[in-house]
């Protein structure tokens, strides 16, 4: 069993009843384009975090010269 399917407590019969019921509800051509837009999300949200990481250092160099 996956590791993710016991920590949130769904069973393979309870992840495939909620995959049914999102493409019900979105159709099957909408799907492809939330998960486009997540794509997005995700990566914009990973490099706003990488910014931030690297901030501090470019502060500190310039502290340094």
């Amino acid at each position: 069993m996956n590791l993710l399917t016991i920590a949130m407590g769904f069973n393979p019969e309870m992840l495939i009843l909620i995959l049914v019921v999102v493409l019900l509800m979105f159709g099957g051509q909408k799907i492809p384009e939330l998960m486009k837009g997540l794509g997005k999300g995700i990566k914009e949200f990973k490099n706003a975090t990488k910014a931030d990481d690297d901030e501090p250092k470019k502060d500190n160099e310039k502290l340094e010269k």
